[in-house]
């Protein structure tokens, strides 16, 4: 490769899995040291065309055409030998799943050094230091130490971080990251993303990113490519591609982006409660524990909440902040340790399962993956019907006739009655939950992380789906997520939470215009922002709170 050739070199590239074409007739270069974001949805073919430039679908099955050089490797007619060359020296890929790329068994530091000894030939005690050092450098604390433990010590950023650390070793020109924060809490995703960017600029690589949010992308690339469909819908510099999209799909997807500027519309009419009225679920001093005897924990602590009909109660955490606990405790899912919890004015904290019955229908949750909580061998028409059944309806028409009513209701073909979930997509999946959970007729929905993995587009119907059912029905609403700004945009309430504790709470506008806990302040800065300058600022203010 020349010093005028481009790092990256794509041509007419297709990729089909058996009769469906992934990606169709796509083109583009990255220059050394550049970075370009790829952006789309699931199904857009974004990620099978990062597949394709280190020649990861060879003997998959899938068939390849056109052109791919990268690093002066023509990548569809390279030999085994130089495609191993290829990888890890002269390019890298950080994967979505850690877990799934390391191995379980070996330690880290082991993994890592066997990488850079396959591609230099160095002793085991270089290679061994060689992982220190890479491990050290994308900020694993005490890491000659850490080394030597197993994938499953590590949290899960410190696993993406030691993935990083694993595609440094051998200094690659660059580095493709296929949606490397997407299960990460806000946080951790903006450690990554300024990580990627520090590397990037210390060092020289390129960098190609895989991400279906586009607040990442804004975040770490200089350029865009948004993908629909297998084919390029819109290409060039990021801030003109986000700032003043030309294609209409563009348009739409940035408009799905949540934006935690973006204050809660006011249903419209209002649901007919005062705000002073009684809530309709208050909980005092909730506390649950886990564990036996010294090694008992308390994954939630004190928890004090109201909840009003026609309301939402936003509550925001990272992971192990205890707020999937204290959802669960909320409808009685899980007994709570200590503390009170009263429905209606009536305790039922400490109720036994018994005298409980008689409020599960007005209580209701959706979880965060439906795949688990749909039985698979069961029909979706089946599972929304449970809760009918559960209450005592036996006729069989009526039954399929309220189950027909609720899937069109959230927007599913009723005629779809006898489908299992796996025929249905992640959004349809997530609806048939919503779907089972209104069946019951609540007076209550406890949403646990009901968005987030979801694609933006698909995001945004949910959320709306709620919000609508809320004007229509006057439900009460707790919405759990790690996500600021989807919370911003559905709460007129929200409760922040860290290690088992609320450390802030307030009105929605109050707490995100004017955050008083510095741990609220920290979650916020660390939300991608559509404006590349204004996430240079967001970066910088990060960097400025972590030395404070």
């Amino acid at each position: 490769m020349t010093t005028r050739d481009p790092l990256v070199e794509v041509s007419g590239l297709t990729v089909d899995f058996g009769p469906v074409r992934a990606v169709d007739g796509l083109s583009f270069t990255l220059e050394a040291g550049g970075a370009l974001g790829v952006v789309g949805e699931s199904g857009s073919g974004k990620s099978a065309s990062a597949y394709a430039l280190l020649g990861l679908h060879r003997g998959t099955g899938a068939r390849v055409g056109g052109s791919v050089r990268v690093a002066g490797t023509d990548v569809n007619t390279a030999g085994d030998r130089e495609l191993r060359a290829l990888r890890g020296a002269g390019a890298a890929m950080v994967f979505q799943d850690p877990l799934s790329s390391l191995d379980p068994y070996y330690p880290v530091g082991d993994q890592i050094a066997e990488v850079y000894r396959v591609h230099r030939p160095v002793s085991r005690k270089a290679a061994r230091a060689r992982a220190v050092e890479v491990l050290d450098r994308v900020g694993i604390p005490d890491a000659a130490r850490r080394s030597r433990l197993r994938p499953h010590e590590f949290s899960g950023g410190m696993r993406q971080r030691a993935l990083i650390a694993m595609a440094l070793a051998c200094e690659p020109g660059l580095l493709i990251a296929d949606e490397p924060t997407t299960a990460l809490d806000v946080t951790v995703q903006a450690q990554i993303l300024d990580l990627l960017h520090d590397l990037r600029h210390e060092t020289g690589m390129g960098l190609l990113l895989v991400t279906h949010d586009v607040g990442v992308a804004a975040e770490s690339v200089d350029e865009v490519l948004v993908m629909r469909h297998g084919k390029e819908v819109e290409r060039g510099p990021v801030a003109r591609v986000l700032g003043a999209p030309r294609a209409p799909y563009t348009k739409e997807l940035l408009a799905a982006v949540p934006r935690v500027e973006t204050r809660r519309v006011v249903p419209v009419p209002p649901p007919r409660v005062a705000e002073d009225a009684a809530p309709l679920l208050e909980a005092v001093g909730l506390r649950r524990e886990f564990g036996r005897g010294s090694g008992r924990v308390a994954a939630v602590d004190g928890v004090s909440l109201t909840v009003h009909a026609g309301r939402t109660l936003g509550i925001v955490g990272e992971s192990g902040s205890g707020k999937t606990t204290l959802g669960r405790m909320l409808v009685r899912l899980l007994d709570p340790t200590a503390g009170r919890l009263r429905y209606g004015g009536r305790e039922i904290g400490s109720l036994p399962e018994k005298e409980l019955r008689s409020f599960r229908r007005d209580l209701q949750m959706v979880f965060q993956d439906p795949v688990a909580s749909l039985n698979p061998r069961r029909s979706v028409g089946e599972s929304v019907a449970d809760p009918l059944r559960a209450a005592g309806e036996s006729d069989e028409g009526r039954i399929r006739d309220r189950v027909g009513e609720l899937l069109e209701r959230v927007g599913l073909d009723p005629g779809r009655y006898e489908r299992y979930p796996h025929e249905f997509s992640g959004g349809q999946r997530q609806r048939v939950g919503i779907a089972r959970a209104l069946a019951a007729g609540p007076k209550l929905i406890v949403c646990d992380e009901p968005v987030s993995a979801l694609d933006v587009t698909t995001q945004a119907q949910v959320v709306e789906l709620l919000s609508e059912l809320q004007r229509e029905l006057g439900i009460g609403l707790v919405f759990i997520a790690h996500d600021l700004a989807v919370v911003r945009q559905v709460s007129d309430e929200v409760a922040v939470m860290r290690r088992g504790v609320i450390v802030e709470q307030g009105s929605a506008d109050a707490v995100y215009a004017d955050p008083r806990d510095p741990y609220t302040r920290q979650l916020l800065a660390a939300v991608p922002a559509l404006d590349p300058g204004l996430a240079a600022a967001r970066r910088t203010a990060r960097k400025e709170l972590a030395r404070a």
